[in-house]
């Protein structure tokens, strides 16, 4: 049993790994505007799409079909994961959320095909793009929680003002992605043309919705800026020592710089498809490894039969100093 439990973990890993994978396929569909290039689902230009000849691959049919194609098979790893989770995992919450990983699979390859039967409407495209993030994080979440790690004998953390600030971060992440999608499906990405300024302003001197939207996106980003260097700094100043903490937090930092500057040359480059999908695809890694950090913040609630460290108290000659 042990050793089916490892190999679960690393098979949930390589699911999670593949979602990364159909979450660049989808940006370079969005970024080169291929979207419709095959308009009929779940067919090919009427051949079934395992069937459909390669020597039709040309422009951007290559990214749509691609695109399908990779969605199918991270929807069958994922029926796998499901049924090897429901043998092999004890815990009744993880198998529930490996179902839920199946359900929101299933969901998302609907919305796609609605998405092209219905002609790229802003809003069913926003939700596939929205569920397609929330999927992610469920497979995230499943690797990191049947992990070796998750299960050690390790007490974990218990800190009120950490699960706090990491998961509003995490929501700060998740929304700033959503206004990325309305950004992307609106097609607002050079409302405002310059950066980091506005039309040379520290405001748009003008606006209209697609502006609104494309500022939202940059107020967005300092308020998730904010966020992940707030979790980074608390972890730093108090868990230093607690590597399943340190760890994230300075991955968080360093894909929040990556973030930010790959955002400044989807603009500078006037949205080059390979720079603006690796702003999408680096913006999923943001928020799973805020996700990480979370999840392991919370992890005395998850797991309640392990005895919790708490915040480190204060020296003693602080506590001697402090009577009277």
């Amino acid at each position: 049993m042990r050793g089916s439990s490892t190999w679960l973990a690393r098979y949930a890993k390589l699911v999670a790994a593949c979602t990364v994978l159909l979450i660049a396929a989808g940006g370079m569909v969005t970024s080169t505007g291929s979207g419709l290039s095959v308009p009929d689902w779940p067919t090919t230009y009427g051949w079934n799409m395992f069937t459909f000849p390669l020597k039709h691959w040309v422009g951007g049919i290559r990214y749509e079909h691609s695109h399908r194609l990779i969605a199918s098979t991270v929807g069958f790893l994922t029926i796998v994961l499901a049924i090897w989770t429901w043998r092999v995992e004890p815990r009744a919450w993880v198998r529930k959320l490996a179902f839920a990983a199946l359900g929101a699979v299933i969901l998302q390859g609907l919305l796609g095909g609605i998405t092209v039967l219905f002609f790229l409407p802003p809003a069913i495209s926003i939700a596939h793009a929205g569920l397609a993030q929330i999927f992610f994080c469920l497979t995230i979440t499943l690797a990191l929680v049947t992990s070796r790690g998750w299960k050690s004998s390790e007490t974990p953390v218990d800190d009120p003002l950490l699960r706090r600030v990491a998961a509003t971060t995490t929501a700060l992440v998740y929304i700033q992605i959503l206004l990325g999608a309305t950004m992307r499906h609106n097609d607002a990405g050079l409302a405002i043309p310059d950066f980091p300024l506005a039309f040379g302003h520290l405001l748009p001197p003008v606006w209209n919705a697609r502006i609104a939207i494309h500022f939202a996106h940059r107020a967005g980003a300092l308020l998730v800026s904010l966020g992940a260097i707030a979790t980074a700094a608390h972890v730093l100043r108090h868990h230093r020592n607690r590597r399943e903490l340190s760890r994230p937090a300075l991955l968080l930092l360093f894909f929040l710089a990556v973030q930010v500057t790959l955002g400044a040359f989807v603009i500078w480059s006037g949205k080059n498809p390979l720079i603006n999908t690796a702003h999408v695809v680096n913006g999923a890694l943001v928020l799973a490894t805020s996700l990480v950090l979370s999840l392991r913040s919370f992890r005395a609630g998850f797991e309640p039969a392990t005895v919790a460290v708490t915040r480190p108290a204060p020296p003693l000659g602080q506590l001697q100093g402090a009577r009277p």
